[in-house]
């Protein structure tokens, strides 16, 4: 089974989820930047997740190439991944409309939890596929990134019942560790094309 439309599928989901999101952002009735500014909270969960959805797309764009073909248990994971992340709206509206309190705020850690371990899922999918000389196993080696990211999450949870705010960091911290594309799977890109 060819990857194109395991790609194609996934590149429309997630264009939805992001159309999703900003849809849900909601115009104030009052033309001052004081109306503007009010809507701060809304404001930083969207960029949050916006960046959150865009570095999903980014890498697995980049796995994708790496993979030659997919098959069912692929396609399952692909699946399940694109089920954490088309929450994403709806979470991110619950923390920012209610200006980050506990239970928001650690619902969003679970659903960030569960994408990156269904990542985690569908990587681990291709790479048996492949089998022992994966290029994608190759490429992210142990993958320590992927296990420091589910950690974070993982602690961003309960932190979010001590102090929201170091939660939304923990968060933060994880997605800055993800900002630019995953040059482990750059290089192994780049070498298969020379």
């Amino acid at each position: 089974m060819t990857k194109g439309r395991l790609e194609a599928f996934s590149d429309g989901v997630i264009a939805i989820i992001i159309t999703i999101m900003v849809l849900e952002l909601k115009v104030p009735h009052d033309p001052s930047l004081a109306a503007l500014g009010a809507m701060w909270p809304v404001m930083v969960c969207y960029v949050l997740s916006f960046v959150y959805v865009g570095i999903y797309w980014n890498n697995h764009h980049h796995m994708l190439h790496m993979a030659t073909r997919v098959n069912g248990g692929i396609l399952w994971a692909n699946l399940h991944l694109l089920f954490w992340l088309s929450l994403v709206p709806f979470v991110t509206g619950w923390m920012g409309e209610n200006h980050f309190p506990a239970t928001p705020t650690a619902i969003y850690g679970v659903v960030m939890l569960m994408a990156g371990f269904a990542y985690f899922l569908l990587q681990n999918a291709i790479i048996r596929d492949q089998g022992a000389n994966s290029r994608l196993k190759a490429a992210v080696g142990r993958d320590v990134k992927s296990l420091l990211s589910i950690a974070g999450y993982a602690a961003a949870i309960p932190l979010a019942f001590l102090t929201p705010w170091a939660s939304v960091a923990c968060y933060a911290v994880v997605a800055g560790m993800w900002l630019v594309p995953d040059k482990r799977i750059e290089v192994h890109l780049v070498d298969a094309r020379e």
